[in-house]
């Protein structure tokens, strides 16, 4: 399940992070998103939803989201 279908405010594990865009995924590692983290959906908006990593929280867009398997 990827993070479009999270339930807001529930906590999940990141298993894994699905992209064959380098750039991506280490924009993604920068953010401290990365397998076994724990990740947060705040919100669900239109193009993507808001989450919690680590001690941030940021504002993604739906192919991020559909990037990160929890």
């Amino acid at each position: 399940m990827n993070l479009t279908h999270a339930e807001e405010g529930k906590e999940y594990i990141i298993q894994r992070i699905e992209t064959d865009d380098e750039e991506l995924d280490s924009f993604l590692f920068s953010l401290g998103c990365y397998s076994g983290e724990p990740i947060t959906v705040i919100s669900h908006r239109k193009g993507g939803c808001v989450v919690s990593i680590k001690d941030g929280r940021y504002s993604i867009d739906r192919q991020l989201a559909e990037a990160i398997i929890i």
